[in-house]
């Protein structure tokens, strides 16, 4: 089996990645860890040099490569077949894309509970998942219920 578990390196990875750590054990999935970051902007409207921006966006990447790096880790040292995947696009389409590219079995999403006016304005990355996916789509709650 196949898992693709896409994390955003925020305060929720950690339950995404213990569920995900849980199904993979459970099963002897493969597990690849996926964080999508932020694509090049296409514009920047600041009175900065390119270089600059270059610099910024270069020492982003190098932290998450690093975080979703250390992660993989974590998952090999527990007996997990595990890869690290970092690659910059637009999230939903990126989860999708990897998926297919790597024949998922499933993917692993996470939710971070926003209220219906955040998911009207700005969407939900798992509810795109979702809605696009070929195959079988966990997602994990990370928020409080209250």
């Amino acid at each position: 089996m196949r898992l693709l578990v896409s994390v955003d390196l925020s305060e929720s990875t950690e339950k995404i990645v213990d569920k995900a750590a849980a199904i993979a054990t459970a099963l002897s999935a493969q597990v690849w860890l996926l964080h999508v970051a932020a694509p090049e902007p296409e514009f920047v409207g600041l009175d900065v040099g390119p270089q600059s921006v270059r610099d910024s966006v270069s020492k982003a990447l190098r932290k998450e490569h690093t975080q979703i790096q250390a992660l993989a880790d974590r998952l090999r040292d527990r007996g997990l077949e595990a890869t690290a995947l970092l690659i910059q696009g637009e999230t939903a389409d990126t989860i999708l894309k990897e998926a297919t590219r790597l024949d998922a079995d499933m993917i692993v999403v996470g939710s971070h509970g926003r209220g219906r006016m955040h998911q009207l304005l700005v969407g939900s990355i798992s509810a795109g998942v979702l809605k696009a996916s070929k195959c079988p789509v966990l997602v994990v709650p990370t928020h409080e219920r209250g």
